[in-house]
């Protein structure tokens, strides 16, 4: 009989395998731990790279960023860690928890509901941090 487990799954427990008879210390190794090693970028910088920086005329860096978190959804948000940091970036950029919702709300129609729900439960973690640092202040 074959294993009903996804595949990407089974690559997975594979290479945690791997790696914890090289490094026993692995075991507990965990991709989002490498979130946290990449600081959300200032909005200042942010606008200068991705925003009217480029082009004073073209889009700013919120609305590129909400396309951005849209093609990333239409992509069936399958990259979880790049949809987390769109949000923070966008959120640090100026959008509101409304616009990021609605874009990527938008995108069930395009996308389809699985990766509009998807999505949106990477943008609510994001958003359920902020949160929990508003609580603990």
């Amino acid at each position: 009989m074959t294993d009903p487990t996804n595949p990407f799954e089974a690559m997975m427990r594979q290479a945690q395998e791997m790696a914890k008879s090289m490094n026993p210390a692995l075991e507990s190794f965990s991709p989002k731990g490498f979130e946290a090693l990449w600081p959300t970028m200032p909005k200042e910088f942010m606008e200068m790279s991705f925003g009217k920086g480029l082009n004073k005329d073209g889009l700013d860096a919120k609305t590129r960023l909400l396309i951005t978190l849209c093609g990333l959804t239409m992509q069936g948000a399958q990259n979880e860690t790049q949809m987390r940091m769109t949000v923070r970036h966008a959120l640090e950029a100026g959008a509101t928890k409304d616009e990021i919702a609605e874009s990527i709300g938008m995108m069930s129609m395009f996308a389809g509901i699985p990766a509009m729900t998807r999505a949106m439960e990477f943008a609510r973690d994001v958003l359920d941090e902020g949160k929990e640092k508003d609580e603990t202040s």
